[in-house]
């Protein structure tokens, strides 16, 4: 065994302080180490690594499930990818009764959490590699119960040459063609599929996210043909089961056989797996249509749309990301203190939080009237011309190449890293994520930007297309009318076509807000679907 960091020793200390007399009290045990550990690490050293573990109860709840969906008799040929310190390990002996377990083996990646759970499981049957899954050779028995909580890893935490491997392993072992923008965890449910046994159960615990994003169509696809896809249960994101990772969960169960003609998917939310809130059964041909699963179980099979929407009469944008709001955005007291140039700048709305008023009204040089302007650095002048024009601003800009000049957004810009995005002024704008807890119960605002301000990223940006600007150009009145159908759009019409994450946070982003019908504000406009 490989030398111990202090993280281990500590744990295996604790380890040696408790000796375990039952599965129960075992469990106990393993909360204790399990905190030690997470103790040992930040929070964005977890976020990192995707390491979220998995609660007692909802541990024991999954793996009560899933025994159920095995035939009756079968032994048990347990795997988790994702060991963790094994809370689905322990789930399983709290819940298997008389059922035998012939195998039961765990792979984790990392010792900090592999090595303490080999000392915790070593008087148990179950096999723990300290190794990466998607690095093993699938073993040729396999599994007919696959429970995992897989590492939650965005994309952009991934390399370009780790997300080379993993798309060409995962296209080679579930047939999937997945984006370079699927986090680590849909990499892991494709990888797994030569793990399983034909006719073996998976439940895998994910964010509900695949269920709605742009990535996770090939997933879908995966679940809909190359396996039976049992059921999806959805948590209420309100009732966030991880209380350090922003997601909503869901329980994705399916069988490792293709489906049957006609086959239903059971969609069930809220509560608990096996007493939900609300339950529906969808056909497989109609989940194939839909882009958006979360509207199940609250919501029957969508209707084809009829009538204009929102893109048909706008062009929709996210708001422009300075790369740094801090070094980027200031307002007119920190400008003059600094002695920079007030014509390298352009106002620019602050976040949505920050406004009372949800029609922006103006001075008379644009600028909003709110209590406190703020105003973008905008130059769009060579390095040689701000040192010589604007030895102030040449300075400031100084201040920043050690640091924001290196981040990310501003050294991938081509014409000088201190450059902005062109986004003009949008006279409508909504903003980009909120809760449904607030005064209105609304989780989207859409604001009338009377003001020459332009909008960070925490806003989409409608752009009226030429026949609604001409329109408006024609008769400026109906702009305040086009608002209010706006903000008339029905809460359930928005949230059918945004996503939603852990705590009730809902974000909506361009392509999402662009189907939003739009027959309302097409009527008020006075124009028809052919113009």
């Amino acid at each position: 065994m490989n030398s111990l960091a202090t993280g281990e020793v500590q744990s295996l200390t604790i380890l040696d302080d408790l000796v375990p007399q039952s599965p129960a009290s075992l469990e106990d045990q393993r909360l204790l180490v399990q905190k030690s550990l997470d103790s040992q690490k930040t929070g964005l050293q977890r976020n990192q690594m995707g390491q979220f573990a998995t609660p007692t109860a909802l541990a024991r709840e999954i793996l009560s499930y899933g025994l159920t969906l095995l035939p009756p008799g079968d032994a048990v040929r347990f795997l988790d990818p994702a060991l963790g310190t094994g809370s689905f390990y322990s789930a399983l002996l709290n819940t298997v009764g008389d059922r035998q377990v012939d195998v039961a083996q765990g792979y984790e990646i990392d010792p900090h959490y592999g090595l303490p759970a080999q000392a915790l499981w070593r008087d148990h049957d179950l096999r723990i590699d300290i190794a990466d899954f998607t690095s093993i050779k699938p073993s040729i028995d396999g599994f007919n119960l696959l429970i995992c909580n897989p590492p939650y890893v965005r994309h952009q935490h991934m390399d370009a040459l780790t997300k080379k491997y993993l798309l060409a392993s995962s296209k080679k072992a579930a047939g999937v063609k997945l984006s370079g923008l699927a986090g680590l965890y849909v990499h892991f449910m494709a990888m797994s599929h030569p793990w399983m046994r034909d006719g073996g159960i998976a439940g895998w615990l994910i964010p509900s996210e695949f269920m709605d994003v742009n990535y996770g169509r090939e997933l879908k696809r995966y679940l809909l043909s190359e396996v039976t896809l049992l059921r999806i249960h959805r948590f209420d994101p309100n009732d966030a089961q991880f209380d350090d990772a922003l997601v909503s969960s869901a329980v994705v169960w399916f069988r490792k056989q293709r489906p049957q003609l006609n086959h239903h998917v059971n969609f069930t939310y809220g509560g608990t797996l096996a007493a939900p809130v609300l339950a529906r059964d969808v056909a497989v041909a109609d989940l194939a249509d839909e882009t958006k699963w979360t509207r199940f179980p609250r919501q029957s099979v969508r209707l084809a749309t009829v009538g204009p929407v929102l893109s048909d009469l706008f062009d929709i944008k996210r708001g422009l990301a300075t790369g740094d709001n801090g070094f980027f955005i200031l307002d007119r007291q920190r400008i003059e203190e600094l002695g920079l140039p007030m014509n390298q700048f352009r106002p620019i709305l602050p976040s949505p939080r920050h406004l009372q008023n949800d029609e922006i009204v103006a001075d008379e040089h644009g600028v909003p009237l709110i209590d406190r302007p703020l105003f973008l650095l905008d130059c769009r002048l060579s390095p040689e011309d701000i040192q010589t024009q604007f030895p102030a601003l040449w300075a400031y800009l100084q201040s920043g190449l050690e640091t924001v000049a290196k981040a990310y957004l501003c050294s991938n810009r081509r014409n000088g890293w201190y450059r902005q995005e062109d986004r003009q002024p949008a006279p409508f704008l909504c903003s980009y994520m909120g809760r449904s807890d607030g005064k209105s119960g609304k989780p989207f605002r859409f604001l009338l930007n009377r003001s020459q301000a332009t909008a960070a990223n925490t806003y989409l940006m409608l752009y009226p297309k030429p026949q609604v600007a001409s329109v408006l150009r024609q008769r400026p009145e109906v702009a305040h009318r086009v608002w209010e159908c706006l903000n008339a759009i029905q809460t359930n019409h928005m949230l059918d076509e945004g996503r939603v994450y852990g705590g009730g946070l809902h974000k909506m982003e361009p392509k999402e807000l662009a189907r939003v019908s739009a027959q309302a504000i097409q009527d008020v406009l006075g124009l028809t679907n052919n113009e």
